[in-house]
């Protein structure tokens, strides 16, 4: 198998962070590793596939310097839109985590386990992008059962953790918490996000749209109809909650004929990178704490409305850092892999 030469914009960040574990952990076949980021982490030091790595500074030579073949951006959106086209110049396969190129039409944006085909778009250097975190394991979702019986409407409420906000967002979790506790909680201002997220809730993500809806909540809608090839009404309210890690959220499906929860459960099962946990009498449901540094989406508390037999209710979680970025960034690049590995058969 060929290896390549892998670059990680943000190389520093959470989700860069998490991108070295997943190369690492699904072996990858990785032939040289450049891990890039701004001149404030340059020549600073990250541990991958057990050995240190050097920091580079992310410019705009760096690409074809270091002949990088592959390159994964998780650095914001600016610093895609001043760097991506760099790397493309270079030769390289850009997959971008951030909303810089997603509605482009001529960006793929892939969930490999809904749309993998659409990679085929981007045969050599150029640009795939990986959708929102939250978009991801909804669709990851949404995608067989549409497939099976059919999706009229959606609307969808999430709980998102502050990992989606990065190590900032964390931290700022954890020193709130510990302030809290000492007492001092009041005397906390919020840094990253618009309030105090201890102990509370923001139904804000991202600002908000002349619509009144947030960015997050635009997101959602129209990254889900692009990956779908589906324009059904989709509505969504997004929440930040007072969670580390794994994002939450409660979907509710209007199917064009009637659908058990059963049927919806024997799709589920045997969909890929789906766990169904599912057994409410027992207290068994999807939580953020199962879901922690793992690759799956949990879906759970699936049921029927109770009105009305076309729709159904279910409750979905999964990691941010990995199912919602990183995991889905390496399972895009295998499967780029796998297909040019077919091609030249």
């Amino acid at each position: 198998m060929k290896k390549y030469v892998v670059g990680v914009v943000g190389a520093s960040g959470a989700v860069g962070e998490e991108l070295f574990r997943v190369l690492d952990e699904q072996h990858f076949p990785i032939k040289k590793l450049v891990p890039l980021a701004s001149i404030r982490s340059a020549g600073e030091e990250i541990q991958a596939f057990g050995e240190n790595h050097k920091i580079l500074e992310t410019t705009h030579n760096v690409f074809e310097k270091e002949g990088i073949e592959i390159a994964f951006f998780s650095a914001g959106g600016s610093v895609s839109a001043e760097f991506v086209p760099s790397a493309i110049k270079a030769g390289a396969l850009v997959i971008d985590n951030t909303s810089h190129f997603r509605m482009q039409d001529d960006v793929p944006l892939i969930v490999p386990e809904v749309n993998p085909k659409d990679i085929l778009k981007c045969k050599g250097a150029g640009i795939i992008a990986n959708p929102n975190c939250s978009t991801i394991q909804m669709v990851q979702v949404l995608g067989p059962l549409h497939k099976a019986f059919g999706i009229k409407r959606v609307d969808v409420s999430t709980y998102q953790a502050v990992s989606g906000a990065g190590k900032k967002g964390m931290e700022e979790l954890v020193t709130q918490m510990q302030k809290f506790f000492a007492f001092e909680l009041e005397e906390c201002e919020p840094q990253t996000f618009p309030h105090r997220i201890a102990l509370n809730l923001i139904p804000q993500i991202d600002v908000f749209m002349p619509n009144d809806y947030t960015k997050e909540e635009m997101k959602m809608v129209n990254e889900t109809h692009k990956i779908l090839g589906a324009d059904f009404p989709l509505s969504a309210t997004c929440v930040r909650v007072p969670v580390l890690r794994s994002h939450s959220e409660s979907i509710s499906i209007a199917f064009e004929r009637e659908v058990t929860a059963q049927m919806a459960r024997e799709i589920l099962e045997k969909s890929e990178n789906i766990v169904v946990v599912d057994t409410p009498a027992e207290k068994l449901y999807p939580m953020p704490i199962i879901s922690i540094d793992t690759d799956e989406t949990y879906v759970g508390r699936i049921r029927n409305d109770i009105y009305d037999k076309k729709i159904l209710h279910l409750w979905c979680v999964a990691d941010q850092l990995r199912v919602g970025a990183a995991t889905n960034a390496v399972r895009i690049a295998k499967k780029w892999v796998e297909f040019k590995d077919q091609a030249q058969k």
